[in-house]
Parts: structure tokens; C-alpha cells; sequence
């Protein structure tokens, strides 16, 4: 979590205008995005698959004033049917979304390729994948051409990691969909991802002081739906240091070293 002076520093872009979906918004790395785009007062929506998910989500970010603005639904969107009729569900209840975000998956690591059981490799990949594609698929239609829909994603989808094949190959496959839907949308509305290095969550044992912060990823993702010109492009940040350099290309312009920590 950003210590008090980096939050100081750090300059929310008003969006008030925009509705953002939040895929994964009660994860680990979504919680950071929710807590960034409420700060910019935009409408967010969290789906989640279950009320006990929304249940602790709610407690974790108890300490929000912001919360008039956030809703939250229950369904399935890790199914093609499933995510377009959430999406629908959204939309209707809700009203029409600008943007949206996913941060969908999680990291598996500690087997060789050739010893991962089929189970492993379901779960982390075939599920996974087809979750992404099944939102993308779901809101890329539904978008405006202000608005964006957004990647995060891991270095593991640039980088080869032994022993996360998995991985390795999920996250690849999901920086290639990046590109095929920005060639495929043509400008109908953008397509951008974010590839990040170790995040910094509450549920993290070990913190590094280098480690950019999960809020910090989502004032990325505000700053790029703020930004009409962010289209098509893959933001690297491996860690404090180069998200201060993504911001800043952002215009969101953290000052004084205090912001890098």
C-alpha cells in the first residue's frame, strides 16, 4: 500500500463520466483498481461469482468514503453465456459502461512442463484463457470510442519463467488477444494492457520495497481511459520505479522521490 506521502503525490484524473466494469475487482490486484477509480469519481461495478466474495470485499475496503458509486453484482462470467448475460444484466441495471477492466487469474509456479497434471493445466490455462475471452467478447461490442477495455497482465506473458509454463503461455496468449482485438476494433473503441512485475496486496507475506502497489496500478488504469490518445499500447511497469514513468507518460505526474519510495 502507498505510505502516506505517495498518496499525497499522486494526481486522480476526474472521471465522472465513466462507468467502469471491474473483472476480478474483488481480487487481490482489482481491489487496487476499485480503490483508484472510486477516488476519480467514476461509477463502478464489481461482478462477482459469489455473495460471500462481495461480503469480504466490502470489509476489506471498509475504510472507503466513496462507496455510493460502487455496486456490485453476483453471476457467472467465465463462460461465454455467462458473461454475456451479465454483461447484459449490467447494462440494464446499471446503465452503459465506458470502460472495462480485467483482472481475472492468478499465479501457479512448481512444476516442469513435462510433469503439470491436465488439471493444473485446465485451471490455470484453458479456464483462465476462456474467462478473458469470454469478457472481451461479451464488452467489446457494447464500448464507446472514448472508452477502453484493459489487460493486466503479468511479465510472465514477455518474460519465460522455469517452472510456470502455464503461466507463461496464458499470459502470452492474453498480450497476443491484446493486439488481435486492437487490429480487430480498429478504433471502435481502445484496447491497452498493462504488464506489471510483483504487485503489492494486502494478502502478500513478503513486500519489497521496489514492488509497485496495487493502487498504483489502478490510477494507471484510470490514466488511461482518461487519455484519448492511450489506444493499443502495452504498459510496462516491472516495478516502483517504471509505473512512476507510466504515470507520468499518463500525465498523471507523481512528484519528488517519495513517489518512487
Amino acid at each position: 500500500m502507498e505510505t502516506s506521502g505517495e498518496a499525497e503525490s499522486l494526481q486522480y484524473p476526474d472521471l465522472k463520466d465513466r462507468h467502469v466494469v471491474v473483472a476480478g475487482g474483488t481480487g487481490d490486484v482489482g481491489e487496487g483498481i476499485v480503490r483508484a477509480w472510486l477516488k476519480t469519481g467514476a461509477q463502478v461495478t464489481v461482478p462477482s461469482r459469489t455473495d460471500g466474495k462481495i461480503a469480504r470485499f466490502r470489509e476489506a475496503i471498509a475504510d472507503i468514503a466513496e462507496t455510493d458509486r460502487l455496486s456490485f453484482v453476483t453471476g457467472v462470467y467465465d463462460t461465454f453465456n455467462g458473461a454475456q448475460a451479465l454483461a447484459d444484466r449490467i447494462v440494464e441495471d446499471h446503465g452503459a459502461v465506458t470502460d472495462v477492466v480485467a483482472a481475472l487469474g492468478g499465479w501457479w509456479q512448481g512444476k516442469y512442463l513435462w510433469d503439470v497434471p491436465f488439471e493444473e493445466w485446465h485451471r490455470y490455462f484453458i479456464d483462465v484463457s476462456t474467462a478473458h475471452f469470454a469478457n472481451a467478447r461479451a464488452w467489446s461490442p457494447r464500448l464507446p470510442a472514448h472508452g477502453t477495455y484493459q489487460l493486466i497482465l503479468g511479465g510472465a506473458s514477455v518474460k519465460a519463467v522455469p517452472k510456470a509454463s502455464i503461466i507463461n503461455m496464458s499470459q502470452a496468449g492474453l498480450l497476443m488477444m491484446r493486439r488481435v482485438l486492437s487490429a480487430e476494433v480498429a478504433g471502435r473503441h481502445r484496447v491497452v494492457s498493462q504488464i506489471l512485475g510483483p504487485v503489492v496486496t494486502r494478502s502478500r507475506r513478503r513486500i519489497d520495497p521496489q514492488w509497485l502497489t496495487n493502487e498504483q496500478v489502478g490510477l494507471a488504469s484510470a490514466g488511461i481511459a482518461a487519455r484519448p490518445d492511450a489506444d493499443a499500447t502495452d504498459y510496462a511497469s516491472a516495478d516502483k520505479a517504471e509505473m512512476l514513468r507510466t504515470l507520468r507518460s499518463l500525465g498523471l505526474s507523481p512528484v519528488g522521490p517519495e513517489a518512487v519510495g
